[in-house]
């Protein structure tokens, strides 16, 4: 947790990574991007399946319908959050020549889609009013 405090002043300063260490290879940065992008999709995904969850099941009960919405929206909230932080991660690794990050947050959201799935599934076994 205290890393990543201390990362979040590279979130909206990202030229200060480049005071750090060796300027890396183009192509590991790009793909940095590209890898910080796919994290930022599947945070709109997750968001937009939330929303989806809330807006599109009326007749889904209550508990289910704001429960399967609100771990949709916390899970997009914590993967855009983590896309920064692991962007700023990783390119601060890649320019002091550190081994890249390991991280335990794919394990974490795959869990959560589990969930979320294995819940949605009962809901469609069981019916919406169920």
């Amino acid at each position: 947790m205290i890393e990543f405090l201390r990362n979040v002043r590279f979130w909206f300063t990202p030229d200060r990574v480049r005071d750090e260490g060796d300027t890396p290879d183009y192509r590991f940065s790009l793909a940095n991007e590209r890898t910080f992008l796919a994290w930022l999709r599947t945070a709109l995904a997750l968001i937009g399946g939330g929303f989806a969850v809330d807006q599109f099941l009326p007749e889904l009960r209550w508990g289910w319908r704001v429960g399967l919405a609100l771990a949709l929206l916390g899970a997009g909230v914590l993967c855009s959050l983590r896309a920064v932080n692991h962007w700023v991660r990783c390119e601060r690794a890649m320019r002091r020549g550190e081994d890249l990050p390991a991280s335990r947050f794919p394990a974490l959201l795959s869990l959560v889609v589990g969930v979320v799935a294995v819940a949605m599934v009962l809901v469609v076994l069981v019916g919406w009013h169920g």
